[in-house]
């Protein structure tokens, strides 16, 4: 990736159907700090996403990505929960807020 890539601001895509179901389902609070999340994400450029200690970006290593993503990935959305997400050049593309832990990584 090259040092362009890396200090491009991140662009947020909100789009998917899943996400924005799971965004809008959160208790008020916990919606709240997801918003204050996506806010802050609004603010970084990757290479800040990848050093992030409060956003804990990880690459989810149990599931198989669909043949057109390279790589799913988690991070934390508030402190309860993590986004499942994945980048597609400037932007991350985020995809679901599962209930717990496990599910984040495909274990239920």
């Amino acid at each position: 990736m090259s040092k362009a890539e890396r200090d491009a601001t991140v662009r947020l895509d909100l789009n998917n159907p899943v996400f924005q179901r799971d965004l809008l389902g959160l208790q008020k609070a916990e919606r709240h700090a997801a918003l204050d999340t996506l806010a802050k994400l609004h603010q970084l450029t990757w290479n800040q996403v990848y050093c992030d200690k409060g956003l804990r970006w990880e690459k989810i290593a149990s599931v198989k990505p669909p043949s057109s993503i390279n790589a799913l990935y988690s991070l934390r959305i508030t402190q309860a929960r993590r986004a499942v997400a994945y980048r597609d050049g400037a932007f991350i593309r985020l995809l679901s807020i599962p209930p717990d832990h496990d599910a984040t990584y495909g274990r239920k």
